[in-house]
């Protein structure tokens, strides 16, 4: 049967736990080599990758087009407009063409049904590289980067302010698999959506909404915040005007734990949703975050391969 990721629970919570392990293995297996260099078992030799890129991307782009190579197989990056699905070919036609051609298919795109449906016609795994719903191998690097810093995932205590976006969608999926506790930090009429909420109360999360930042991170192991206007919307000043409240700043992070870790996902919009103090200070660890995509990536197309 063929391994979509098109959410984390399509893998499940043991399943994520292996990609975190094996994530960390092969980093600490590569330290100080070149980034070109292929890992010393192959394990994904000679795979062929397609990367469809219907929406702007530094990070998820080069993580998995590295992480391919490191793995011994070889990416492909496509442009959608320059595809024929920008053209008007439709997503099942693309889906069976590119599974005749390649071993697996990434895709970042706007409207999740797009993913499903071409998961739902190709006979090759499709990885979520973003869509409007989630963002799931984003959760999987920071998950490790957590991890990678002393903190245990069960009972962990993970504050989110800003919007109910899709990174949070995913990380309230994550607080569910990995029994972790959320706090979410966000005005009203921007929250995350009430159903995986309740999918992860139901699995045994702890997740409280907070109207006020400083009750969403008081005590909290970790902070995490992203851009409040996700790419293809369009600037929204009432939207702006009521995050404010909700900015990561040294005053806030004051008001976590003492050892707390600060993390965003990237692009940030500096003195927006983040001050330069906390994304460049002590307890940010957002670079190792970055970096951990690779990793990370890797460990997912090993599980879409069945090799986890």
């Amino acid at each position: 049967m063929t391994r979509h990721f098109l959410n984390l629970a399509d893998a499940g919570g043991d399943a994520i736990a292996a990609m975190i392990n094996d994530a960390m293995e092969r980093k600490a297996a590569r330290a100080g080599w070149p980034q070109g260099r292929g890992d010393a078992d192959q394990p994904l030799k000679d795979r062929v990758l397609a990367m469809v890129f219907e929406k702007n991307s530094t990070r998820t782009r080069v993580s998995f087009d590295a992480a391919i190579r490191q793995l011994g197989g070889h990416g492909l990056a496509m442009e959608a407009g320059t595809m024929q699905l920008g053209r008007g070919e439709t997503i099942a036609d693309t889906a069976r063409v590119l599974s005749r051609m390649v071993d697996a298919i990434v895709i970042r795109t706007n409207d999740h049904a797009k993913i499903e449906e071409l998961a739902a016609h190709a006979s090759v795994p499709v990885i979520n590289g973003l869509t409007d719903r989630s963002h799931p191998c984003q959760i999987v690097a920071d998950l490790q980067t957590i991890v990678e810093h002393g903190k245990a995932l069960p009972g962990l205590e993970l504050a989110w302010l800003g919007d109910g976006n899709n990174v949070l969608n995913s990380i309230v999926e994550a607080a569910g698999l990995m029994k972790f506790n959320l706090r979410i930090g966000v005005p009203a009429g921007y929250d995350s959506d009430p159903a995986l909420i309740d999918q992860a109360r139901s699995r045994g999360a702890t997740i409280t909404v907070h109207r006020d930042a400083r009750e969403a991170v008081a005590g909290a192991q970790v902070v995490v915040t992203d851009t409040w206007v996700s790419m293809g919307q369009s600037d929204s000043e009432a939207k702006i005007a009521a995050m404010i409240p909700f900015q990561v700043n040294e005053e806030l992070m004051s008001g976590a734990a003492h050892d707390a870790l600060f993390l965003h996902c990237l692009p940030a919009h500096r003195g927006e949703e983040v001050t330069d103090a906390v994304l460049d200070g002590p307890q940010s660890v957002i670079w190792d975050e970055a970096e951990n995509r690779i990793h990370a990536q890797k460990s997912v197309l090993r599980w879409v391969f069945g090799q986890l």
